[in-house]
């Protein structure tokens, strides 16, 4: 009987250690997959937007984002400055794009996940019709920057407070809109509910951004590897410990529903309702978590991920539009 109960505890103990192997080798796949730039087979090198193949819903703005492209190509002014950890980040600059503009309006456009300063052509195109000088940053890891990890929005809005001094550094009554679409969305909700978040940042619109890290990889794992919930979770919280040793961050902070619940400023949320890399349930979860009494929300029911805007444009931009005249006064 000593030998039967022996054998069942050394073979447990096999079992488990081929499980908890196996859940370390997994995590670490999807770690280096999702985050390390300089893995051989990461998705930060596919260059495209959110790291996936174009939504192929309707664009009903694809003119509007030919003559962007053109614009952004032919406006573009490169900076460049340090993040707190000493890496060199890239962006570009744009003047205001129209007559008689106002003084002291800046606008900060953020890219998604795997994308390009370039991706937000569109977007700061049409703020700079409004009026603002747009700064359009490549998020570390991307781009131009530097950085071997991806940061997901947590590392990055600490590299946002930097791009905001800059320009607080040069017009100490800058006026100043957070935007962001996606993984850079996510970098603006977190941004917003930082401490030391300066009041010249004055709104901040998000669109289609996850609720949080650690979940998002959780939905990724079982929308795109198919795991099981009860398989998907552990690995992600594996792979959570080798981010927080490696990336110099965990996903258990890297919440913008946590963020949000210090957020003062005005803000306004947007997502696809036919949205299946961040599903649509992030948006009343980032909405119902905002502490700030200024806030507004937009459902787009058939636009996918990243694609609001292209699927119904004149809805997206009254509405974003109206939220920025609103609030800056224009």
């Amino acid at each position: 009987m000593a030998r039967n109960t022996s054998r069942i505890v050394v073979g447990g103990g096999i079992a488990a250690s081929v499980v908890a192997g196996a859940t370390y080798g997994l995590a670490n796949l999807m770690f280096s997959y999702a985050l390390d730039a300089q893995a051989k087979h990461s998705m930060l090198r596919s260059g495209r937007d959110d790291g996936k193949v174009a939504d192929n819903g309707p664009r009903l703005d694809a003119a509007e984002e030919v003559e962007a492209a053109d614009w952004f190509d032919q406006s573009k002014q490169p900076v460049v400055i340090s993040a707190e950890d000493g890496i060199q980040l890239h962006g570009w600059l744009f003047d205001p794009d129209c007559a008689g503009a106002k003084p002291h309006l800046y606008a900060i456009c953020c890219h998604g996940y795997s994308g390009q300063p370039q991706d937000m052509a569109k977007y700061a195109h049409r703020f700079a019709r409004l009026g603002f000088t747009v700064l359009v940053p490549a998020l570390r890891g991307h781009g131009l920057s530097e950085g071997r990890y991806a940061g997901m929005g947590w590392l990055d809005r600490r590299d946002l407070m930097r791009w905001i001094s800059l320009i607080i550094g040069s017009d100490a009554d800058a006026r100043i809109l957070l935007q962001g679409k996606s993984m850079g969305a996510a970098a603006v909700m977190m941004t917003v509910g930082e401490p030391d978040l300066p009041r010249n940042v004055v709104a901040a619109v998000e669109d289609c951004g996850y609720a949080s890290v650690g979940q998002q990889f959780i939905d990724c794992a079982r929308s795109m590897f198919h795991l099981p919930k009860f398989l998907a979770k552990p690995i992600v919280t594996t792979m959570g410990a080798i981010a927080r040793r490696r990336a110099g961050y965990g996903f258990q902070e890297a919440s913008c529903v946590e963020q949000l619940k210090h957020a003062t400023i005005p803000m306004l949320f947007i997502h696809g309702g036919a949205d299946d890399f961040v599903p649509s349930r992030a948006l009343d979860e980032n909405f119902d978590a905002c502490a700030s009494i200024d806030r507004q929300k937009l459902l787009i029911p058939s636009a996918g991920h990243s694609m609001s805007a292209s699927t119904a444009p004149v809805v997206y931009w009254k509405t974003v539009t109206n939220f920025v005249t609103r609030v800056f006064g224009l």
